[in-house]
């Protein structure tokens, strides 16, 4: 996968997950993030888009027409991606 750009992402991932993650890159001898772009890129492809898959584009799309430089933008990702603070909601 040849991209001259790439956009800087922040995830959160069940513990399972990660530790599926973390198998593949020992066994796989990449990184963790090739890993994750290579499954991520695979799954867009079977045509099955799952809803996980659409908040990541439109966090994506968010992050250019605001602006965000980083994650002391993703303080307010629940607000920009949902129009709600969830965590205030508690």
């Amino acid at each position: 996968m040849l991209t001259l750009f790439m956009l800087k992402t922040y995830l959160y991932i069940p513990d399972d997950l990660a530790k599926r993650i973390d198998n593949a890159v020992r066994i796989e001898k990449k990184s963790k993030a090739e890993v994750i772009r290579q499954a991520l890129d695979k799954g867009l492809k079977e045509g099955k888009p799952v809803k996980s898959a659409e908040s990541l584009l439109k966090l994506a799309e968010i992050g250019k027409k605001y602006k965000l430089k980083g994650i002391h933008d993703s303080t307010r990702i629940d607000e920009l991606l949902w129009g709600t603070d969830w965590s205030r909601n508690e």
